[in-house]
């Protein structure tokens, strides 16, 4: 244990007490953490509503109106609870990934001139913290709400050493906020550790702003804020080490694009498709020496912004993050039975991951993902809905 802040991290409780100290204001509406499966319900002034599980830290449904005031879910996930445990294959529909969101080559890193070895749960390499990563683990949580009526649920969860082969004991607060006059969303993910390791955690929600059983999102249009360079990757979907220009390929997303328009040009293998890391802010290259604690910014920056033209919904994503994990969906095959019975095929859903770069703990070229135990891992995420 030790002190941060004036406050002993070590415990639940402590984390818990940094939270508060984080979100100012908020009142706990029971006092004790509930360790079931509950569904917490967040609703504002405006009908959006916001359904949170414990499993998982997920997701559930975010439903928000069109255009002429029609609502819908636009998240893709499954009927119950159950099945986000349950669920073969692993789609991670809505849950918060990590300790290390994306991919690690080889499944294995240095670190402190210790060799580490992970499950390879992705042909050669680790994915998203392992097979039983933050995703698959049941949290604590409890609803809060502040004196403005902002709604929020604030989930923890202590990764013990050895966890997935990661070293150091973890313990990550989510805290997801619903304003009340205004649909925005607001993720935080705070962690801090007793020992140095990698951390990069990630929300891994799949949007379809026409609504979750609407279909594909190949009409939908994207921009990507300042992300004139990405990381490509190879066979495996490791990134290459290069952080390349966009400028000229079908990975250019730095005015409004439609996805579909260019999506069978992007090169690799089948499924094809987004599955990359793109570089924002306009950072490229410098983004190693840019970055602080894994964060680009203390406050979030507009990086994204997703318009479905049929509904006219649209979604602004804001991070602190310093990249974005656009994936369109390709492995998505129809067998999948969500929501309503419904199945979802390739392209139902899109996902924009906002995190530290994919194998950066083994890539000297990529920003560090290794949180020391003197600081604090805070990723903040807003999304932010509105009709165009």
């Amino acid at each position: 244990m030790r002190i941060l802040a004036g406050v002993l991290i070590g415990s639940s409780v402590a984390l818990a007490a940094l939270a508060a100290l984080k979100v100012r204001g908020l009142r706990a509406q029971s006092s004790s953490w509930h360790a079931s499966l509950p569904v917490f319900k967040l609703k504002n002034a405006n009908g959006m509503e916001v359904h949170v599980s414990t499993f998982g830290a997920a997701i559930l449904k975010v439903v928000v109106p069109d255009k002429a005031g029609k609502k819908a879910d636009v998240v893709l996930g499954y009927a119950s609870v159950d099945e986000y445990e349950t669920a073969n294959p692993v789609t991670y529909f809505g849950v918060v990934v990590g300790r290390v969101a994306n991919r690690i080559a080889g499944a294995k890193f240095s670190l402190g001139g210790v060799d580490y070895r992970l499950l390879a749960n992705n042909g050669p390499n680790a994915l998203h913290g392992g097979l039983k990563g933050l995703h698959k683990r049941r949290w604590e949580g409890r609803k809060v709400h502040d004196h403005d009526g902002n709604e929020s649920v604030q989930l923890h969860y202590t990764s013990p050493e050895g966890e997935e082969g990661y070293p150091g004991t973890l313990h990550v607060q989510v805290t997801y906020t619903l304003l009340r006059h205004s649909n925005e969303l607001h993720t935080s993910i705070v962690a801090t550790t007793d020992e140095a390791t990698p951390v990069n955690i990630a929300q891994h929600s799949y949007f379809n702003l026409a609504g979750h059983a609407s279909g594909s999102i190949l009409g939908h249009t994207l921009r990507l804020v300042g992300a004139d360079h990405y990381t490509p990757v190879g066979a495996t979907l490791i990134p290459t080490g290069e952080i390349a220009p966009v400028a000229g390929t079908p990975f250019d997303f730095t005015a409004p694009q439609t996805i579909g328009s260019r999506i069978d040009k992007v090169p690799g293998a089948a499924p094809g498709g987004y599955d990359h890391n793109f570089v924002l802010f306009g950072m490229g290259p410098q983004a190693k020496f840019i970055t602080k604690n894994g964060m680009a910014s203390d406050k979030p920056k507009l990086a994204a912004s997703l318009v479905d033209p049929s509904s006219g919904r649209a979604m602004d994503v804001l991070t602190t993050a310093p990249g974005v994990q656009f994936y369109s969906g390709n492995f998505l095959d129809g067998t999948t039975v969500g929501k309503g019975g419904v199945r979802y095929g390739k392209h139902a859903g899109l996902c924009l991951e906002t995190q530290g770069f994919p194998n950066a703990i083994n890539e000297p070229k990529f920003p560090s993902i290794v949180l020391q135990p003197q600081d604090t891992y805070h990723h903040e995420i807003v999304y932010r809905f509105y009709n165009v």
